[in-house]
């Protein structure tokens, strides 16, 4: 029989004492484990060889070191960072000052992104993965909500799986063949959002992951540091080299008060959004603590991590609590609540713990919220959104709402929203638009069909697309408006930049709950408010919709679904296997490293393009139809930086060719500089690169030649990407410097013979009327990360290493 959750904290309070008693003594106060004693308990129920308990023994170990240096009391960010570090004894521990190298626990990746990644660990030579992993197929279903001739004349869910099936066939067999023979689980398509898939099977409290999508952070939900991260990342990691990242600073959020009526976990995460702005975060673990806390369901925590990629956050985490208990249990890991259970005291910060910035929302007064458009830090109270409509001359005759992704895709979510339709379906009303539904797993779209409301949906005209991510990255065929139709849609998704759901960058995306957006397709008009405005039931009389009401849990339980996990074979099955790439594919091109450092300084590199304004990764490489080629390094790279605004002529992807004096495309031109040798730069302004952990964006401009990316400030993920690929960002020391730069001069890097750590490096920049100008350039780069720059990439430097040791 396991010892209960009672009689570990018996055994762990009993130890606490007589440790405590020796030390009054003056004893050697012997060392204990909160979790001695306590039932091994594996990682995930496909990982039986794994167990959590050894990782929160490291844990415990390496906190005992810490705390020994630091002598203060640590926030839960601390111990979860700290307590994966892999060396406790002598690593450097400032916030936003030293690179820590970590060990997490797990590696996710997504099926867009895994192309990349398992191109490069196939190019490390290691024959197996040293640290447990998974690729999820998500990313390339296309949703449709209206009849299309490719799917024989059908649309929605299981038409679009069965087309992607087809058409994707060449990178659906890559990906499962290199996850067999490198040792990786493979979620195939179908299965579920990655996001949502972790959070069911393999996050645990206290754990550590990187995963290469920006919305990674969504298992912070059930205490994970989860932090999203480019595909040479996840290499590192998956090679069993530490991974490295700057030590982050803490932002706390005390939650008070509890939410009611119409608010929801969503409306905390578009609240801080509005506080931070999308920048706000860098740099940052937010933290949420307080008793608010102990209110909302473990999914609905969840929600507010995922869109913490949206202030540029690290990554966003909660303390432990009895909702992420029952979650545990009630997705069959009760084992590991029990165990969590026990090892809480590591869960959660130390009293007297301190943040770098507090910022305190009460429940019982925070208002539903919609934000948008085109950038998910605009924040609207639902009290003054008609109004605000009304003065910035926004569309408010609705065109599309959709609910789900891997933000709102939970139990909660979908029974919330359902119990709106099923009130509107009472009176007599269906959507006035399109209303779409995306389940973020195989699970939650069997559980909730089993539990009716897919019916419901259906019965007010909704259409359930697959369990994908669809719409939410641009995976959608829409029909309806026109390019360049003003419009507005409103979802329960992350992300409302510019074009980045339908193409069209005439579409104002608003963000809100999806009960909200429920309501709001009902209404077809964003000036409608739910709180006090009525509708008109089919029998001509007045209707008001009462808040959502929706069980946190299935009180059935779970239904799992259809079986769609692919297991790893065992090392003799693995030997057998064998990884192919077409030479001719279109789809699919193995690497070939990127050249080391000439050993000079950049002399004479041409701008590419001075980008003006917001530059995101779906600006330097869209997603979309483009996804098809995420593993094809050239084909891809014809997208490079077409969504960025020239401030020389104010238009997308048209430059001047400095060598010919000819406008061309983005991508064009760069070809032609790297034909004739010319290295070339890009200028951009504040937070470029905020956004998808999207590597791709860092990857085209290395393979089409650029030497640095010169900008006013970055977003963390993309300047490790850059980093990591052989590539210089660079920030304008003063940011004043970027009004120097004209998009025909050219630009030397001057100081790289001495380039070292916290030295400044010089441009020099030279008009074609023969002026000259200088300025000084920052960066962050370490003697490692230096390391990865002159080797060409961090590939490249990990390559030689391994090669060294094989001596």
């Amino acid at each position: 029989m396991q010892p209960s959750v009672s009689a570990v904290r018996w055994v762990l309070q009993q130890a606490r004492q007589n440790a405590m008693l020796k030390s009054q003594q003056g004893l050697q106060a012997s060392p204990f484990s909160s979790i001695a004693g306590a039932e091994k308990v594996p990682m995930s129920k496909f990982e039986s060889e794994e167990h959590l308990n050894d990782r929160y023994k490291a844990i415990e170990d390496r906190l005992a070191v810490v705390r020994k240096r630091l002598n203060q009391p640590l926030t839960l960010a601390e111990k979860v960072v700290y307590g994966h570090l892999d060396d406790p004894g002598h690593q450097e521990m400032k916030r936003g000052v030293s690179y820590l190298r970590l060990r997490p626990d797990r590696v996710a990746m997504q099926d867009a992104t895994a192309q990349m990644a398992m191109l490069q660990f196939i190019s490390s030579g290691l024959p197996k993965t040293m640290c447990p992993s998974t690729i999820h197929c998500d990313h390339l279903i296309e949703g449709t909500t209206s009849p299309q001739p490719d799917r024989e004349g059908s649309f929605g869910g299981v038409a679009d799986l069965k087309y992607a099936v087809k058409t994707n066939v060449e990178v659906y067999d890559f990906l499962a063949t290199a996850g067999a023979k490198y040792g990786v689980g493979f979620w195939k398509p179908g299965s579920g959002i990655i996001h949502q898939i972790v959070l069911e099977n393999y996050a645990l409290p206290g754990l550590m992951m990187i995963g290469t999508d920006s919305h990674t952070p969504n298992a912070g939900g059930l205490g994970v540091c989860a932090v999203g991260v480019g595909g040479a990342d996840a290499v590192d990691v998956m090679a069993g080299l530490p991974w490295e990242l700057k030590a982050p600073k803490v932002i706390g959020v005390k939650l008070t008060g509890k939410m009611s009526k119409w608010t929801s976990p969503k409306d905390v995460i578009l609240k801080v959004a509005g506080i931070l702005t999308v920048k706000g975060g860098t740099g940052a673990i937010v933290e949420y603590f307080g008793p608010g806390v102990e209110t909302m369901s473990c999914t609905g925590m969840a929600t507010i991590c995922n869109m913490g990629a949206e202030i540029g956050a690290t990554t966003s985490m909660f303390p432990y609590n009895k909702r992420m208990y029952d979650y545990l249990v009630s997705t069959e890991r009760g084992g590991a609540a029990r165990l969590a259970e026990a090892f809480q005291e590591n869960l959660k910060a130390d009293p007297g713990a301190t943040y770098d910035q507090t910022i305190e929302i009460n429940l019982s007064e925070l208002e539903p919220h919609v934000n948008g458009p085109f950038t998910p830090d605009l924040a609207h109270n639902l009290s003054a959104f008609a109004g605000d409509i009304k003065k910035s001359g926004w569309p408010s005759e609705l065109k599309a709402a959709l609910i789900g992704s891997c933000t709102n895709s939970s139990y909660e979510d979908m029974a919330r929203a359902a119990s709106i339709a099923k009130q509107a379906l009472a009176a007599g009303i269906k959507a006035k638009v399109p209303f779409t539904i995306s389940p973020g797993s195989e699970q939650i779209r069997a559980t909730i069909e089993r539990d009716g409301f897919i019916d419901i949906f259906q019965k007010i005209g909704g259409t359930v697309l697959s369990n994908s991510c669809g719409p939410c990255i641009g995976q959608w065929k829409r029909t309806d408006v026109a390019k360049g139709e003003a419009n507005s849609i409103v979802t329960s998704f992350n992300r409302n930049f510019a074009a980045r759901n339908d193409g069209n960058p005439a579409t104002h995306c608003f963000v809100a709950s999806p009960e909200l957006v429920t309501a709001y397709a009902i209404a077809g008009d964003l000036s409608f408010n739910p709180e006090k405005d009525t509708l008109v039931g089919a029998d001509g009389n007045e209707i008001t919709l009462q808040p959502p009401v929706g069980d946190e849990l299935p009180s059935k339980g779970f239904d799992s679904g259809v079986d769609t996990y692919q297991a790893p074979p065992t090392s003799t099955q693995r030997a057998s296997l064998s990884v192919k790439v077409d030479p001719k594919s279109t789809r699919l091109q193995l690497l070939t490293p990127f050249k080391p450092w000439h050993g000079d300084d950049i002399k004479d590199a041409a701008i590419l393009i001075k980008v003006k304004g917001k530059c995101t990764t779906d600006h330097i490489s869209m997603a979309g139809p483009w996804l098809k080629y995420r593993g094809h390094l050239d084909n891809i790279s014809n997208n490079m930086l077409i969504g960025a605004i020239n401030i020389e002529n104010g238009k997308a992807n048209t430059v001047k060719n400095v060598l010919t004096g000819k406008e061309g495309a983005v991508p064009d031109t760069a070809r032609y500089y790297k034909e004739q040798g010319l290295s070339w730069v890009v200028v951009g302004d504040e937070n470029y690169g905020e956004g998808s952990s999207r590597e791709h964006a860092a990857l085209e401009p290395r393979h089409l030649g650029a030497a640095a990316i010169i900008v006013k400030s970055f977003a963390r993920i993309h300047e490790t990407n850059l980093k990591k690929q052989g590539l210089l960002p660079l920030t304008f020391a003063d940011p004043k410097d970027y009004e120097l730069i004209q998009p025909s001069d050219k630009l030397s890097i001057v100081g790289l013979k001495t380039f070292s750590p916290g030295l400044p490096l010089t441009v020099e920049g030279k008009r074609s009327d023969g002026s000259t100008y200088k300025f000084t350039v920052n960066h962050t780069f370490n003697e490692n990360q230096i390391n990865w720059f002159k080797s060409g990439s961090a590939l490249n430097a990990m390559a030689a290493k391994f090669k060294a040791e094989r001596k």
